[in-house]
């Protein structure tokens, strides 16, 4: 069986994911345009809007790490969109255009139902409206044995880290402040949950950490 990952999940210096206000015009929440700064200038990151260049390296090798063995993901519904309580239509499709960087089945939490979404790329998007462990299930059985990604958001990920579901970290730390937003780990004790092992390597443009089960 696979293992449940988060991969380049970036955070603030003061533990942040991302700042407050979510809108369709600032999906990162105010202040935080350039917490992605480290992704945004790699090649796997080119790739995966369609273009060439992009810079190769440590920030780089991480993210293309991120999408090694994948069979699924799983994401909460700011991940997915900026609408918010029922779907009054169903012309949002995404962040990403009709062909996602996903390519694999993606199951989106939500409290609200909505038809399968079928893009382009192999990639189809399920909304699951009864919680966490029947949207792993539901994710188990799609990968088929391989990895299932976590994508975030930080509420998405807290869920799934008190559920004791995830086995490896990466999170991508980048060197600024926002002072208010998504906590990640705020009242969540690692250690008691089982969480050790942590290594560090240094990027071009963020510090990535590695936290693992131990």
């Amino acid at each position: 069986m696979g293992k449940v990952k988060v991969m380049s999940y970036t955070i603030s210096l003061d533990g942040f994911g991302a700042g407050p206000e979510q809108s369709l015009e600032k999906p990162m929440g105010l202040g935080a345009e350039d917490l992605h700064h480290w992704l945004r200038q790699t090649k796997c990151f080119a790739q995966m809007i369609g273009q060439e260049g992009g810079s190769v390296g440590v920030d780089n090798d991480f993210a293309e790490k991120g999408f090694e063995n994948l069979g699924a993901w799983i994401l909460g519904r700011n991940m997915f969109g900026p609408v918010r309580g029922d779907w009054p239509d169903r012309e949002w499709k995404g962040w990403w255009g009709p062909n996602p960087p996903y390519h694999v089945p993606v199951f989106v939490l939500t409290h609200y139902p909505r038809e399968p979404l079928v893009m382009e790329g192999g990639t189809t998007f399920y909304f699951v409206t009864e919680g966490i462990d029947v949207a792993l299930a539901e994710a188990r059985a799609a990968a088929q044995g391989k990895d299932i990604r976590i994508g975030g958001g930080a509420a998405t990920i807290r869920q799934f880290l008190l559920g004791g579901h995830i086995d490896e970290l990466h999170l991508a730390m980048s060197p600024l402040f926002l002072g208010k937003g998504e906590a990640l780990f705020a009242g969540i004790d690692l250690p008691a949950l089982g969480y050790g092992g942590v290594e560090r390597v240094e990027g071009e443009h963020a510090t990535h950490i590695l936290i693992k089960k131990v």
